[in-house]
């Protein structure tokens, strides 16, 4: 039987660290299907993708960088046109471990969770190799988040998470306000006004050690502009 089970990757540049990616997940989850939203300007990250494909994995290629939030949006669309019902989503640049999939799926079947986040603000957490800077300004994010929509929710900037069908059905229901990485906190507004139900659980985080990130100083600022902007948006 076809696993119903689907993991996004945005992609932007990251021809150093997706095949080990891709390796890893087929061997922990051999019959999920692999889908790859790939925004680099060159042909690298496609030649990667075609070196360790197999029938489980598709890429989809864009021809300009259209963000992180529009390259999830497309892959949601994809999940529901083709009735999967696991919607995962993770980096593509080996900060979130495969394996903790392995209990994150776990705790999603045994609970009646909409979401499961790989949290890095959990007691169990671990951030690892993270510039301070980058640790501070993700505090001051999902501090500003935790203010205006719900303190029970730790980290709302992640992109490392387990979704059900039904919410994300929900989700493309709704005009898309941002495109690029603040779209992760937008996913959660609308599971906070419609309802649905949002569990976390504890991840070691690991810097990149490959490649460089594509977030820059004037994509933070634009982020929290965008938390803002949601706090009067009707979802």
């Amino acid at each position: 039987m076809k696993s119903r089970n689907i993991i996004i990757i945005p992609t932007y540049n990251e021809e150093l660290n997706l095949g080990d990616l891709l390796e890893k997940l087929k061997s922990l989850f051999s019959d999920f299907f692999l889908l790859v939203v790939d925004d680099s300007p060159n042909n690298l990250t496609q030649k990667i993708f075609e070196n360790h494909k197999t029938d489980n994995c598709k890429l989809i290629h864009r021809n300009e960088k259209l963000g992180r939030g529009s390259a999830i949006r497309v892959g949601f669309e994809y999940a529901i046109k083709n009735n999967y019902s696991i919607i995962i989503e993770m980096d593509s640049d080996l900060s979130h471990n495969p394996e903790h999939l392995i209990d994150m799926i776990k705790k999603f079947k045994e609970s009646d969770s909409d979401i499961i986040i790989g949290s890095r603000y959990l007691k169990e957490s671990k951030i690892l190799n993270w510039p301070k800077r980058r640790i501070i300004f993700s505090n001051l994010g999902n501090f500003l988040a935790r203010f205006l929509f719900d303190f029970s929710i730790k980290d709302y900037t992640n992109g490392y998470r387990v979704y059900n069908d039904k919410f994300i059905k929900k989700v493309i229901e709704k005009k898309q306000v941002n495109k690029g990485f603040i779209y992760l906190t937008e996913i959660l507004v609308v599971a906070i006004r419609n309802g649905f139900k949002i569990s976390e659980y504890p991840i070691n985080f690991v810097d990149r050690a490959k490649g460089e990130t594509s977030l820059r100083l004037n994509n933070i600022i634009e982020s929290f502009w965008g938390i803002l902007k949601l706090k009067f948006k009707n979802f």
